[in-house]
């Protein structure tokens, strides 16, 4: 599976790495922000997005909705990450059709969860 993490913090998105590698993604790719990112998929085929979603120029929900007004990105399964407790704004988020929700701070576990639910019901490769 091919993965982009995207996160304007940097730790944040080692920590991702990390957690991926350790679960048998190998070689997940990285971007800065969502602007990033965006040109990122569309230059790239991925089966996966992990975006954080307080970010800087083109935060996670922006991101999400660019991605499914795409049509060659719209079926992308998106895997939000945040700290966001604000309801409306998570019921928001999957009304905007994201594929998966994770609270920081999580675990691998946790992530490995999110991982087969989204191959298991989207059939990602």
């Amino acid at each position: 599976m091919k993965i982009l993490v995207v996160d304007d913090m940097p730790s944040m998105r080692q920590v991702m790495l990390h957690m991926l590698t350790s679960l048998g993604h190998n070689d997940p790719d990285e971007a800065s922000c969502g602007l990033h990112a965006l040109k990122m998929l569309r230059l790239n085929d991925y089966d996966l997005l992990i975006t954080d979603l307080h970010m800087p120029n083109l935060d996670g929900e922006q991101l999400l909705s660019k991605i499914r007004h795409d049509k060659k990105l719209s079926n992308l399964p998106v895997l939000m990450v945040s700290s966001e407790d604000d309801k409306a704004k998570i019921m928001a988020l999957i009304a905007g059709e994201v594929t998966g929700f994770m609270v920081k701070p999580f675990n691998c576990n946790t992530l490995k969860k999110q991982l087969h639910w989204i191959e298991a019901n989207k059939k990602v490769a």
